[in-house]
């Protein structure tokens, strides 16, 4: 995303006066409060959690693929597509805000598999929102491309866990890359012919059994034209996936890196060759805290993404949760103990709108406190019975307990 600078004002009473038009377009209204946080050498002003930036639509949570990854191999969840009715209540939600948020067809299935997604994607655009999707990129072909150069979709998100075709069938269990390849060549072509603005991005899941393909993923998706790379580590869903994570070690370094125990390397911009990088991931692997050009690398750590986004997640039958993980009940491991992620809903637009969702008390309340992030340190400590589910923590937080979210210490993402 382009980084913008804007002149700012500190008036006679010690008030930061922010441009009249970045203040509504992050949703700094007269009377609103939020966070200003010291971060080293950068102040980082939060926008209000009361402001709805990003939408995340999960049209279905079928899907056309059978991959070693997903949670579908250990779930028992109900299979389906949002219906027209529930996709028209969310639109008019969607319409009382403004300025709109960008909406984001994506969730725990394959967008493409939903047989009205072109039409709810030219909807969503013709109310004057922002559109972004994320798909395995299999079913993109000829008429799927230019559906979305045509609707004008800002950014097409492709899943793609390998770089070789052995790479992919070993994550994805299907010999499926060569198609997709062309499928992304031929909306390469389409996007210069038709002279389309939507850009390109690739989502990769890293595995000790894949990373070794990562650098020829991030030169594939330059020579396809990628603007935008998504890296993240796997959710382990099973004791396999477990010993295939890359965060052994990093899952429990963020409380020292809050601290000013570890030393702290600060690098200058640079090509970093070899030799440079092999020096830095042993002084990592060490204990320091990086800084490139005085910028903190490694701002994570107990804080929710999705409310950073200003976002909410809408289930395909309706049910509105706070964020995407919490949108279906699932297990996973934290360390070697499994936890259970449980569902938690804010709401249903089978009976509300979106305004009075957003807007009710008690999820206004969730999400200042998950901007605090007071919970217990689940991802750290795990060691007694409230840390196997996300009901309660030590602190007394009540569902949805979130000291656990790997997503919170920034091990896992999402675009």
């Amino acid at each position: 995303m382009s980084q913008k600078r804007y002149w700012v004002r500190v008036d006679e009473t010690g008030k930061l006066e922010i441009p009249l038009a970045v203040a509504e377009r992050f949703g700094l209204r007269a009377g609103e409060q939020t966070i200003l946080e010291e971060n080293g050498r950068e102040l980082i002003l939060y926008r209000p959690v009361t402001f709805l930036e990003r939408v995340y639509i999960e049209p279905t949570n079928v899907c056309n693929l059978h991959c070693r990854t997903c949670v579908r191999n250990v779930w028992d969840e109900a299979a389906g597509f949002m219906n027209e009715q529930t996709f028209e209540r969310l639109i008019q939600g969607v319409e009382s805000f403004s300025p709109r948020p960008t909406l984001f067809f994506g969730g725990y299935g394959e967008p493409l598999a939903h047989p009205r997604i072109f039409e709810m994607i030219t909807t969503a655009r013709s109310i004057g929102a922002e559109v972004e999707m994320i798909t395995n990129g299999t079913l993109l072909g000829e008429r799927a491309c230019r559906a979305v150069l045509n609707a004008g979709v800002s950014i097409l998100w492709v899943s793609l866990d390998g770089a070789t075709p052995q790479g992919y069938m070993d994550v994805r269990l299907g010999d499926a890359l060569d198609q997709i390849l062309s499928n992304l060549r031929r909306f390469c072509q389409l996007r210069v012919e038709t002279g389309a603005t939507t850009q390109l991005g690739i989502a990769f899941v890293a595995m000790r059994r894949n990373i070794h393909e990562l650098p020829r993923l991030l030169e594939l998706g330059r020579e396809l034209g990628a603007g935008y790379f998504s890296i993240s580590n796997v959710l382990a869903h099973t004791r396999d996936l477990r010993l295939e994570s890359l965060y052994e070690n990093a899952q429990y370094e963020t409380e020292a890196q809050k601290t000013s125990l570890l030393p702290v390397i600060n690098l200058p911009r640079a090509d970093f060759p070899a030799e440079v990088q092999n020096a830095l991931a042993q002084a990592l692997h060490d204990g320091v805290r990086m800084e490139i050009a005085g910028l903190n690398a490694l701002r994570t750590g107990n804080r929710c993404p999705f409310i950073e986004k200003g976002s909410l997640s809408v289930r395909w039958d309706g049910k509105v949760s706070p964020c995407l993980p919490l949108l279906h009940t699932q297990d996973s491991f934290l360390d070697d103990h499994v936890r259970r992620s449980v569902a938690y809903f804010c709401g249903d637009l089978a009976v509300q709108s979106l305004p009075d969702i957003w807007r009710d008390p008690a999820y206004l309340d969730l999400r200042q406190r998950l901007q605090r992030f007071d919970f217990s340190p689940c991802v750290i400590c795990n060691s007694c019975e409230m840390a196997d589910q996300n009901l309660e923590d030590c602190f007394g937080n009540v569902q949805p307990a979130c000291g656990g979210c790997l997503w919170a210490q920034g091990l896992i993402q999402c675009p």
